[in-house]
């Protein structure tokens, strides 16, 4: 079984190691048959020529800017949400849950020109303020911190309110330092998704100025398509920061996918 596994990893690697030989190859050398795995001759000067040819530290701020912004707001929502819905007792509260994690089977492609309606009407269109309003709220971080919340005894609450907490310094004190696994593994899963999201901002944002790196890599793609190495260039280092975040929460987005309850 170790045997296969490593096999099919080897395999799910090979496009990103051809991604990585392509940026450090003439563009010439990129299109190769048969593909030539290690380069002839290391083209270093690709990570310096892709600073000027494009504005890729700007498309990087805005990607930064709106990954960030939108993980730290869905992960204060979605916990918060997740605490009523799972600890606060109240009428009509898991028709409510249900009904709103319904809302995870519609297809953005069904509200995707309402919502960009509201925003135009707001004057939002062409601001990073509006993927990060559109995306501040999450019914899968909700759902998935509401199950963690539910492995979390009610007799500790309980406590607390008899000690004279409020439902709001017991999801602070109490909740959110004890699921820490479970908000690593939201913040991994919206920073991925976000930092990868294409269409939301090619809806969007207009000015070459507010462009993310997804989309500066496509512009990229249609205005330099002779240059293939340099678009290679782009891509990895457009994944340094979802492996670095990777790395980083790592111990505790295994556990947070592995737990299903407290132990003790």
């Amino acid at each position: 079984m170790y045997v296969f596994l490593t096999a099919l990893v080897l395999v799910l690697l090979i496009p990103f190691g051809w991604m990585l030989s392509s940026s450090l190859k003439r563009n010439t050398e990129v299109f190769a048959v048969p593909i030539q795995w290690i380069p002839t001759s290391f083209q270093w000067n690709n990570y310096v020529d892709i600073w000027t040819t494009i504005p890729l530290l700007t498309y990087l701020k805005n990607s930064a800017t709106l990954t960030l912004s939108i993980t730290f707001l869905q992960l204060l929502t979605g916990s918060f949400a997740a605490y009523g819905f799972s600890k606060v007792k109240f009428k009509g509260r898991d028709v409510l849950f249900v009904s709103y994690i319904a809302t995870i089977a519609i297809p953005w492609q069904a509200y995707m020109i309402p919502q960009y309606i509201m925003m135009q009407k707001l004057h939002l269109t062409n601001t990073l303020m509006a993927l990060i309003l559109l995306q501040a709220f999450s019914a899968f971080g909700v759902f998935l911190m509401r199950q963690f919340y539910l492995s979390i005894p009610d007799e500790l609450v309980e406590a607390a309110r008899i000690d004279g907490l409020n439902e709001y310094r017991i999801w602070a004190r109490i909740m959110l330092p004890l699921s820490k696994p479970a908000l690593a593994s939201l913040a991994l899963l919206t920073f991925v998704a976000t930092w990868n999201d294409y269409m939301g901002p090619f809806i969007y944002l207009t000015s070459n100025d507010l462009w993310t790196v997804q989309i500066g890599l496509q512009s990229f793609v249609g205005q330099y398509a002779n240059d293939a190495a340099l678009l290679m260039t782009g891509s990895v280092i457009s994944i340094i920061p979802i492996f670095i975040i990777f790395l980083l929460g790592q111990r505790y987005f295994i556990a947070g996918i592995a737990t299903s309850g407290l132990k003790g």
